[in-house]
């Protein structure tokens, strides 16, 4: 076993850290989702076949899983300072890569390193969750990751705005300035935070597989956000398929403004937190989940062309962004009440897990769509939270 020393950050965070956090986190995950409605206009300027332009995402979303595994967990023996500040250097200049790119090879390629660069996120919300007391952790990991969820919601529609009036080039370039400036901020303000301890990185590696198989709540919480983000790439990947069908005719502008809309379901992360801070996990959980099944459920009871179908899919996407918002939070909550020591693993691992639930949402999307049309989308959709009530229901006081 590592030989742990004290610890030289006191477990007390600021309001204004807290903010700092939580805006870090957005700006920083977004980079992530920047892509994903300009795939057309990118592979077309780039060269790629549209047979191959779901590498644009796809690239980005591996290196995300690869920095999961084997860089989030380097805070638990690195200094999180610099561990944030590098990754987001190199996220930097990765971003200014591809607003530069005319050609595939290069921009694949830094796609590939932002989404390995942006686990930065994940190293700060455990370091948040460090500074915090037990009586606060909730609610500070809850407003850290409404930073984030906000992020992951306003990076669709602003890339799409952005480059209807400034081009795809410009996305990149600004969000590399962004980034850039943020490492500055982040190196001048952020506390050192230098784990003591004398584990090597082969074996914090190793020692991930057995946190899995003996820490029963991260698989728990890992699967029950596996299931609803599923649901909730699902959703976000086929609702813009509809909208701009022949039903309701929407512009890029105005799908961009229902994307807005559904932000409003990030507030329910704060709220989850202190609901959590005072023991009630397990029934805002049920809450949480049974909010996602319902937000699939709305639009198929209620189904309409007209202005009502409209506000329908307003309030299912709310509802939607609502309850993963909470469940993330609640799980995350779980996790960071265990060791300190083990925090940056345990949310490697619970973010890798979850964030491949939500590719498959993503992969299986459009073929849903296209195949079995908005029906079979939400169907499918509703199944996932299903299962994850299903196995709810088997977990133990």
């Amino acid at each position: 076993m590592p030989t742990l020393k004290k610890q030289t950050v006191e477990n007390n965070i600021s309001k204004w850290l807290t903010l700092l956090l939580a805006a870090a986190c957005g700006i920083i995950v977004a980079n992530l989702y920047y892509a994903q409605p300009l795939v057309g206009v990118i592979s077309s300027s780039i060269g790629l076949s549209a047979n191959s332009s779901g590498l644009i995402v796809t690239l980005t979303q591996i290196g995300y899983v690869v920095g999961l595994l084997f860089i989030v967990p380097l805070g638990d023996i690195v200094d999180n300072r610099r561990l944030v500040v590098t990754s987001l250097l190199l996220t930097g200049v990765a971003l200014a890569i591809t607003a530069m790119s005319k050609q595939a090879a290069p921009f694949l390629a830094a796609s590939f390193v932002i989404g390995i660069g942006s686990v930065a996120a994940q190293v700060l919300v455990p370091f948040a969750s460090y500074l915090a007391s037990d009586s606060s952790r909730g609610r500070v990991v809850g407003n850290v990751m409404s930073g984030l969820l906000l992020g992951i919601m306003l990076s669709r529609p602003l890339s799409s705005l952005v480059a209807d009036f400034l081009g795809w080039h410009a996305v990149f370039a600004l969000s590399a300035a962004a980034i850039i400036i943020l490492a500055i901020v982040l190196s001048k303000v952020l506390p050192a935070r230098k784990p003591m301890t004398d584990t090597r990185y082969t074996a914090l590696l190793g020692s991930m597989w057995h946190l899995l198989r003996t820490t029963p709540i991260l698989r728990r919480r890992a699967a029950y956000h596996a299931f609803v983000f599923a649901t909730f790439s699902l959703f976000w990947t086929t609702v813009p398929l509809l909208l701009s069908g022949p039903v309701f005719h929407f512009s890029q502008i105005n799908i961009a403004l229902f994307a807005l809309v559904g932000v409003a379901g990030a507030i329910a992360a704060p709220i989850a937190g202190r609901l959590a801070d005072r023991g009630w996990t397990k029934p805002a959980t049920w809450i949480a989940l049974a909010t996602v099944a319902g937000s699939m459920l709305l639009p198929l009871v209620i189904r309409t062309g007209s202005i009502t179908g409209i506000v329908i899919l307003v309030v299912s996407a709310i509802l939607l962004d609502a309850g993963v918002s909470a469940n993330l939070v609640l799980g995350q909550r779980a996790l960071f009440s265990l060791s300190p020591e083990i925090r940056s693993r345990l949310n490697g691992l619970f973010m890798a897990i979850f964030f491949f639930g939500g590719a498959i949402g993503s992969a299986i999307g459009g073929w849903t769509y296209a195949t079995g049309g908005w029906s079979a989308v939400l169907w499918i959709g509703m199944a996932f939270p299903i299962a994850a009530l299903l196995y709810f229901a088997t977990e133990k006081k």
